[in-house]
């Protein structure tokens, strides 16, 4: 039920409970709905508010079309029920026979055609197959809407009339969604506070993230970007923090496009205390940073503020306290020292010295007992991935023939700059890795047990290769269906050694991990190689930590992501001043 009056709409909202009282929502004059469990939310704006309205005939429509449509559907699958029993002697409808039903129904033809136009970012195909569906009156179900959003928030035209007319849509559609009781999920809200964000209404963008809780919606990083970008492009610095606040209060953790946004508007308006904090908070949860990043932590270094700010005097056994107590790299008590600060572009030598300020950095310490943690959580996610049966078994083969001064990703290293599997390949980083072992002892190489029974695995070379290896007990072959990764990874955190392999361990896998740690470890176990002509290279962890680092006599140090290629020397930026 739709009434308009002037420029305000009033509809049904949503309630977590059934009931006979259907609170409306409010509106802007920009038509956006917003909305909320019991009640509309109060926000500055001069919005314009329903009474509660009582609707028991939307109520009595909604489910006699409900009746309709689920009689309608079981009359055409109990068709085709019918007709497949014939020809199948009475067995009866298949998954594969029901699921082309709902493929070919209305709503499931309108779904297809829907995500062909989100591919190709066709909004104006969208809004025309969104049109001639409700004009055929084809019921459009929670996935139809999202992607309508998605389209119109992603796609604002060429000039500044497409825009505001696309939005207008957008608009529309959310609101038809809450007056058909299409219940939201986090991609609606986001896509919403998307399309309030193309109309540069950061605020309303932030009440639609701000609501997702009421209706048992936990948001997302992605969510928190329209409100968060958009206030900082407006320099509304305080709100911006009150985004930043409802994240870390939600559970969700920054990222560096976050931070760094976060950084140049506390930057701007010299909030050199705020400037510190997110220093700190991407060391720890980004480490090496963008040349865009870069750009903004150096400008900060060398503004007139920043020469103003910081302790002529500090308490230097706290400061040592401080250094122990987070394992080195940083000390967390402030800006020291005072003065201009020295800004250079540098690169570190192979121990750690810095070309342009001669400091040396720390090699932070990776607590024992933070690595015992972390192999017992991979055991108990790879109990929930793989069959429990054959990790088991890799465990207690591994307590039996281990440890290793190094586990190797066989199949990773044998198809570097590789067409086919190279075992030749494989077997020179064995041998290089255990000629440069303290025990001498061969590596423990991981391979899946296709590579080691078939293809290149049965030439007479290969097959001797292979036989050396598991006759001196460093060779694994996973079980079939099973997923190597988690036994190399297992294999290196509880051997607590070397790990050689290219994998940046970036995927869906790894993120499951969701801990800081993982990268520290990572920073000091993970050997990679490069092939080339002249040869292979092992590159073996560097003797200090490629992070962000806080210095005892108040510099800093910013590692780029520059040079993750393994040719190009890393670039650093050095921010120093006279210690007096």
């Amino acid at each position: 039920m739709l009434l308009c009056r002037s420029s305000t709409c009033f509809a049904p909202s949503f309630n977590a409970k059934t009931s006979q009282n259907l609170c409306s929502y409010f509106t802007k004059k920009t038509q956006l709905v917003s909305f909320s469990k019991n009640s509309p939310i109060f926000c500055s704006y001069s919005y314009l508010f329903a009474k509660p309205v009582k609707d028991s005939n939307f109520i009595g429509a909604h489910n006699l079309l409900m009746k309709k449509k689920a009689t309608f559907c079981n009359s055409a699958i109990s068709a085709t029920s019918r007709s497949d029993e014939k020809a199948v002697g009475g067995n009866v409808v298949s998954k594969r026979l029901k699921k082309k039903v709902r493929r070919d129904a209305p709503e499931g033809v309108l779904r297809f055609k829907l995500d062909m136009c989100s591919k190709a970012g066709d909004v104006v195909e969208g809004l025309r197959l969104y049109d001639e569906a409700r004009r055929n009156g084809v019921e459009l179900n929670q996935h139809h809407y999202n992607v309508m959003l998605y389209l119109c928030s992603q796609n604002g035209g060429e000039n500044g009339s497409d825009l505001k007319l696309i939005c207008k849509r957008g608009f529309e559609i959310f609101q038809q969604m809450i007056i058909d009781k299409v219940p939201p999920n986090e991609a609606t809200f986001t896509n919403a506070a998307r399309l309030a964000s193309v109309m540069e209404d950061p605020e309303m963008a932030f009440d639609l993230v701000k609501q997702m809780k009421g209706f048992g919606i936990m948001p997302k990083l992605r969510s928190y970007g329209p409100p968060l970008f958009g206030f900082c492009k407006k320099g509304m610095v305080d709100k911006a923090y009150e985004v930043d606040a409802h994240m870390i209060e939600s559970g969700v953790v920054a990222e560096e496009p976050e931070l760094s946004s976060l950084l140049k508007i506390s930057a701007d308006i010299n909030n050199a205390d705020k400037v510190y904090e997110l220093l700190h908070r991407l060391r720890t949860s980004v480490r090496q940073v963008m040349e865009s990043t870069v750009r903004v932590i150096e400008d900060w270094f060398k503004s007139e503020h920043a020469a103003k700010t910081g302790k002529e005097n500090w308490d230097v056994i706290k400061v040592k306290e401080g250094v122990v107590r987070g394992g080195g790299g940083w000390h967390g008590q402030g800006w020291l020292g005072h003065g201009q600060w020295r800004v250079a572009r540098t690169q570190m030598n192979k121990k750690g010295v810095c070309g342009s300020c001669g400091e040396r950095l720390a090699c932070i310490d990776i607590d024992p007992r933070e690595t015992e943690n972390f192999a017992i959580s991979l055991s108990k996610l790879a109990f929930g991935r793989e069959v429990q049966a054959d990790f088991i078994q890799f465990q207690e083969w591994l307590q039996q023939h281990g440890p290793f001064d190094a586990v190797v990703d066989g199949a990773n290293v044998s198809l570097i700059n590789q067409q086919t599997f190279n075992f030749s390949q494989l077997n020179t980083v064995v041998n290089r890795l255990q000629d440069t072992s303290p025990s001498k002892k061969l590596p423990l190489v991981i391979l899946h047990k296709s590579r080691v029974n078939g293809g290149p695995a049965q030439s007479p070379y290969n097959k001797k290769l292979l036989e050396r290896w598991k006759n001196s007990g460093a060779l694994y072959a996973t079980p079939a269906g099973s997923n190597d990764d988690w036994y190399w990874l297992y294999a290196a955190v509880s051997c607590r050694c070397l790990l050689v392999t290219n994998d940046e361990m970036r995927d869906h896998l790894f993120q499951l991990l969701g801990t800081s740690f993982f990268p520290r470890w990572k920073e000091k176990h993970q050997v990679r190689l490069s092939v080339s002509r002249s040869g292979i290279a092992l590159h073996m962890p560097p003797p200090y930590s490629i992070v962000i680092q806080e210095s005892e006599n108040g510099g800093w140090h910013v590692p780029t992501t520059t040079g993750d290629d393994l040719e190009t020397p890393r670039k650093w930026l050095c921010a120093t001043r006279p210690v007096k």
